[in-house]
């Protein structure tokens, strides 16, 4: 896990890029899908041609997830951050077996709150990539984070 990330550690700009991808092959996606999202685009092959999207790919809430996995290494913020919110969650493209999924953190915003001067309010802008650097999610959102003690 990288260093952990305090509100007095982030300027707007900033972009912190994941160290590593994590691959989502078939059966992560099958499993995934018949817990979670059982419909035909995500339950195989078969499934899927007479989907809308007539290929076979992973739900976007398995993107989110996995997406949240790699945020929470890229950008660890100590005692956790307190989501204040997602906005503007959009799927760019589908995401297919055996895609590497890595990510992209913009800190957007910032401002120390008011409410609790102990703390931050950060909004970020993260966007999740594939292998081929084609973006396949983006979401906003404002995060609650601990300044750093006596900072």
């Amino acid at each position: 896990m990288s260093k952990e990330y305090f509100f007095d550690d982030l300027t707007v700009g900033q972009v912190v890029r994941s160290a590593r991808s994590i691959r989502l092959d078939r059966e992560r996606i099958l499993d995934f899908a018949r817990e979670y999202d059982p419909q035909p685009q995500h339950l195989g092959e078969e499934a899927a041609a007479g989907s809308h999207f007539g290929v076979f790919c992973a739900s976007g809430w398995q993107t989110a997830a996995t997406t949240m996995r790699l945020v929470v290494e890229t950008m660890p913020i100590p005692g956790g951050g307190m989501g204040a919110g997602v906005e503007k969650i959009a799927w760019l493209r589908p995401v297919l077996p055996d895609d590497e999924l890595r990510v992209e953190i913009e800190v957007l915003a910032k401002r120390v709150s008011k409410s609790r001067p102990d703390k931050g309010v950060v909004t970020t802008r993260t966007t999740t990539f594939n292998q081929d650097g084609n973006p396949v999610q983006t979401f906003d959102t404002v995060v609650l984070m601990p300044r750093r003690p006596g900072g």
